[in-house]
Formats: structure tokens, C-alpha cells, sequence
């Protein structure tokens, strides 16, 4: 029997850019999953600046896989609970004020629009024995046509260097919170 295809696989198969970063985490799959959404990776002096630079950072708040889905930018696509979450978002993000479009799960895998670009960026979690897990992220990037794909490329080597320290933060981040005590997890932001 095959392994199954990952959900990145299933929504964007094809695409013309890619990151991939990953940490090994010493707790067990269920504690990672459990603070996926909620691990604070805005604390990060770096992923401020970076995000502010981008327009995306205000006074400190708490930054998380949940406040970014909340904030409408990024939809959650799909999940296998435990294992996977896939976002995503549509549009033309490389233009200084972003045009994103409305998107969901149905509307993620219908042919792209002539000059727009989608991405999808996914967690996925991997037990390496009962108390350690691999944790992984990748972003893909798939452009509507030549058009789409002339504009996208100089804001990608612009943005690609922020975005891998934004990720492997984020993974940091969920590293921590899923290794350290019960009750620093539970403890609401300050």
C-alpha cells in the first residue's frame, strides 16, 4: 500500500517556486498539533521587522497560524487532524498593496485566473518514535502564466531570504511551545 499524497500535493501539484524547511521536535505528534494554531512566533524581533517592512506588522500582538487565518489573508484548506493543515491565498500578492482574492478549498483547485498566482504553505507532522516529531513546512507558488510569472519572480527574490527566517521561526516557535511545560501553554499572551 502507498503512502498517501500530502495536501500540498493534492491542491498544487504543479507550481514554480518551492521552500522547504523542518525541525525534529521532542514531544510526541498529538502536543505538537495541539499548539500548531496557537504557538507564538511574533515575539521574534526578525519575523517584526520582517512583517512590518511587509505591512503586515502593528504593535505587538500575538502572532500565530490562528490570527494570521483570522486576519483573512491566508484560508485554511484543508486538514488531516494530527497530521496536516493547508493554507493558502490567491491574487496578486507581489504588487506593494496586495490584491487578494476570495478563495477556498473548491475554488483553490479550479484553473487560476490569467495573472494571478496562488500559494499554498502547509505543516505536516511525522512521529519519529513515541516522544519526537519531525516538523515540516512548505510553500509553493504557482503563477497563472508568463505575465503572472515576470512579475512574481523579482518580488520572490526580493521576499524569499524573509520569508525562509519567517518559517523557520514559526517552526521554532511551534518547537518550543510543543517542548516546554503544560503550563506555559496554557497561559494566555501577554
Amino acid at each position: 500500500m502507498s503512502a498517501p499524497c500530502s495536501l500540498i500535493d493534492e491542491y498544487l501539484p504543479q507550481f514554480d517556486v518551492v521552500e522547504r524547511h523542518a525541525t525534529v521536535v521532542r514531544a510526541a505528534p498529538a502536543r505538537v498539533w495541539s499548539v500548531l494554531r496557537t504557538a507564538d512566533f511574533g515575539r521574534s524581533l526578525l519575523v517584526a521587522a520582517l512583517l512590518g517592512v511587509r505591512g503586515l506588522g502593528r504593535k505587538r500582538v500575538t502572532l500565530t497560524l490562528e490570527t494570521m487565518l483570522a486576519g483573512g489573508r491566508f484560508v485554511q484548506l484543508d486538514e488531516r487532524p494530527g497530521r496536516e493543515l493547508l493554507i493558502g491565498l490567491e491574487g496578486r500578492f507581489w504588487r506593494p498593496r496586495p490584491d487578494l482574492r476570495t478563495t477556498d478549498a473548491r475554488r483553490f483547485r479550479e484553473p487560476l485566473d490569467p495573472g494571478l498566482a496562488r500559494a499554498a504553505w502547509d505543516f505536516r507532522l511525522e512521529p519519529l518514535g513515541e516522544e519526537t516529531t519531525r516538523l515540516s513546512t512548505e510553500t509553493r507558488v504557482c503563477c497563472a502564466a508568463a505575465p503572472a510569472r515576470r512579475r512574481f519572480r523579482p518580488y520572490w527574490l526580493l521576499v524569499r531570504p524573509g520569508s525562509g527566517l519567517i518559517r523557520r521561526a514559526m517552526l521554532g516557535a511551534i518547537r518550543r511551545a510543543a517542548e516546554g511545560p503544560d503550563e506555559t501553554r496554557k497561559k494566555p499572551p501577554t
